[in-house]
């Protein structure tokens, strides 16, 4: 693994402690987890008993939120003190939810297909091949089934909002969560998705208010944003 995403990994285990402190480092993936599973169960013509993967889950925030929706959820990542965090919390919450320390590469080796859903939020921008999450996530849906990514745009309003304000002024994030570089633009987010054998359906932008903590879909994708992408049905 490069030594650059071991750093990636370390980050978010620094963090998996505070994770589901709805006022601490995660208050913004808090803050947009009620429209980003609408946006998933809306797009995916709803979510009970569908077999969901749920790549980069950090310590479970959306898995927990579509397993309270009724979906099978398999939620994957490769920082371990976060897994644990989401182990835990699923536990107190009820919620039977299968928590795993695997690469969506090694997970597509043994379960291809073998997801209805398949989700990567907020994880493409914190990996070194963002291209291959996507290979895999194409691989791991079943055909006719969903896939779902969202990241951040590479712009110049992205690094001044999402990382100058949100990691700098107001300290929502720690600083260096996000990396300039290794932000997405839509056109190539959409062009991995295309190599991938998925069909890209919707590309919506998100707009949060930091202040009022409230956010809404169905803007430009200027700096956060939405995919939802399909395989087709006669997929091999």
């Amino acid at each position: 693994m490069p030594s650059n995403q071991q750093a990636e990994l370390d980050k978010f285990d620094a963090m998996a402690a505070r994770w589901w402190d709805a006022d601490g480092d995660m208050r913004p993936l808090h803050d947009i987890n009620p429209l980003r599973t609408g946006y998933i169960e809306r797009r995916a013509n709803g979510l009970k008993d569908k077999r969901v993967l749920d790549v980069g889950c950090g310590a479970g925030l959306l898995s927990e939120a579509m397993a309270a929706r009724g979906a099978r959820v398999t939620g994957i990542d490769l920082a371990m003190q976060t897994i644990g965090a989401a182990k835990r919390h699923a536990e107190q919450s009820g919620l039977a939810i299968d928590y795993r320390v695997v690469s969506s590469r090694d997970l597509a080796a043994e379960a291809a297909g073998s997801f209805d859903i398949v989700v990567g939020f907020e994880m493409l921008e914190h990996v070194d091949r963002p291209a291959h999450v996507v290979e895999d996530c194409a691989r791991l849906v079943a055909p006719g089934g969903d896939a779902f990514f969202s990241t951040i745009n590479r712009t110049p309003l992205a690094a001044a909002l999402a990382i100058g304000g949100a990691e700098y002024v107001l300290r929502l994030l720690p600083r260096g969560t996000h990396e300039y570089a290794k932000l997405i633009k839509p056109s190539e987010l959409s062009a991995y998705c295309r190599h991938a054998g998925l069909e890209v359906a919707d590309i919506t932008g998100l707009r949060y208010n930091p202040l009022t903590r409230g956010a809404t879909l169905g803007h430009r994708p200027d700096v956060n944003y939405f995919v939802h992408a399909r395989r087709a049905v006669d997929a091999s």
